[in-house]
C-alpha cells in the first residue's frame, strides 16, 4: 500500500461574468475557496463600475475523497487543456501555457 498522503480533493471551475473561466483545485474542498487566479488578469477585463456588483459561478467538475497529489494535479491540467482555460481568450489559467 502507498503512503502518499491522500486529500478530499475537487477541482473546479471559476466562471466570471464575462465568460472567461479559472479551473483549479481544492486539496481541502472548503466551500469558501475560489482559486488563486490572478487578480491583475481578472481586473483587467471589468472596469470600476463593473466591479459594483460582481457575480461568480463554482462548478465542481471532478471529486474525490481520497486522491493523491499526484492524481489531483493530473485531473486539474485535463480539465485546463480540455476547456482551454489556458487561452487567454477563454480562461485566465496561464499554465500549461497555451499552445495555440
Amino acid at each position: 500500500m502507498s503512503s502518499a498522503q491522500v486529500f478530499d480533493a475537487v477541482v473546479y471551475r471559476i466562471t466570471y461574468p464575462n465568460g472567461k473561466i479559472y479551473v483549479g483545485q481544492d486539496r481541502t474542498n472548503s466551500i469558501n475557496y475560489f482559486g488563486s487566479a490572478s487578480s491583475a488578469l481578472i481586473a483587467a477585463d471589468f472596469p470600476p463600475e463593473q466591479r459594483q456588483s460582481f457575480t461568480v459561478t463554482r462548478d465542481i467538475l471532478w471529486h474525490s475523497p481520497a486522491a493523491t497529489r499526484a492524481e489531483i494535479n493530473r485531473m486539474e491540467v485535463h480539465f485546463i487543456l480540455a476547456l482551454r482555460a489556458n487561452d487567454p481568450v477563454v480562461g485566465y489559467n496561464r499554465w500549461p501555457v497555451f499552445a495555440g
